[in-house]
């Protein structure tokens, strides 16, 4: 069992009266309330096909033959469980926090909400963390004890202080000029997921983001292009956001072993309006591949912001159907 209780009860009796569903067709093996691929019998009609020999005479539209002298089959929407693969960042940056929680234990709290909810719901949940690479596949199941295993390898996956060792000084402008290098990209990690659930779910991306942006629409990319509903969840601290800091500060990187000396009340607009252009582009970026996008601050109550969140998406899921 872990050492951290990633369930909190407050977050979890608020967010009990909601669901999680799919914004786009999922493959399950339960009914349940998400739409399925596959046709079947329910209340909805979908649509008509032509009779073939062996098809079930009930199935036939009786009607329709009655107009135009052919068979048609009446095809209707099913609905069905589904499966849902939490990602988890678990790259050293997620180890920042400047409140309560740290943003990898923001992102594991989000993640076992959503877990319960899911299971609450008869979906079956999995969990993966990683890095920059896939580095623990927990798969997807639908029993109440899951949840444990669940925050178990949340727990074991936590991002551990780098190696100890004597941090070289930069100046800003040297750092800038090779921060693209820097970053870690998630596309190989991302990959992989996508390879590894073989039916179509939810996917749910928890993390702050801080990687190249091109492979990181690469990998929702893949992601998309194997027919999984994609939701981002997008974890920054608030003094990441703000940028509060007065007088003089140390940075210490925690990716790279650098350190930075400087004033940051003389960085603040800069940083400011290059974040505004980060968060714009991975907000469109997401769009575009058509994936759920939503930015949580770590010193918001959880309970209210998934409350917040899952209120309004299913809105949208409900409004589309």
């Amino acid at each position: 069992m872990s050492e951290k209780n990633y369930f909190h009860p407050e977050t979890l009796k608020r967010i009990s009266r909601l669901d999680l569903r799919a914004k786009h067709v999922v493959d399950g093996f339960l009914s349940g309330m998400h739409k399925s691929r596959h046709f079947g019998n329910s209340v909805e009609f979908r649509q008509h096909r032509q009779y073939v020999p062996g098809d079930d005479p009930r199935s036939v539209d009786w009607k329709v033959w009655a107009k135009q002298d052919r068979l048609y089959v009446k095809q209707y929407e099913v609905d069905t469980n589904m499966r849902v693969t939490l990602l988890i960042d678990m790259s050293q940056s997620m180890r920042f926090g400047s409140g309560a929680m740290n943003k990898y234990d923001y992102a594991c709290t989000t993640a076992a909400s959503l877990a319960y909810l899911a299971i609450r719901q008869q979906d079956a949940v999995g969990c993966i963390t990683f890095d920059k690479e896939a580095e623990s596949v927990l798969p997807s199941k639908m029993k109440q004890s899951h949840l444990v295993a669940i925050a178990d390898r949340m727990f074991r996956s936590t991002p551990e202080k780098g190696a100890s060792g004597e941090k070289v000084t930069m100046e800003i402008s040297e750092l800038l000029k090779d921060v693209k290098n820097s970053q870690p990209d998630f596309q190989e990690a991302l990959r992989t997921a996508a390879e590894s659930i073989r039916a179509n779910g939810l996917i749910v991306l928890i993390s702050d983001l801080l990687t190249r942006r091109e492979g990181l629409f690469q990998g929702l990319q893949y992601l998309r292009s194997h027919g999984h509903d994609v939701l981002v969840l997008h974890i920054m601290d608030d003094l990441e956001l703000d940028f509060t800091l007065g007088g003089p500060t140390r940075f210490e990187g925690l990716e790279l072993p650098v350190q930075i000396r400087c004033d940051p009340r003389m960085l603040r607009k800069g940083y400011l309006e290059a974040l505004n252009i980060y968060l714009d582009e991975v907000k469109q970026g997401c769009t575009k591949l058509q994936c759920d996008y939503a930015l949580f601050r770590t010193g918001m109550p959880l309970d209210a912001v998934l409350s917040t969140y899952l209120s309004r998406r299913n809105t949208l899921v409900r409004s589309k159907r």
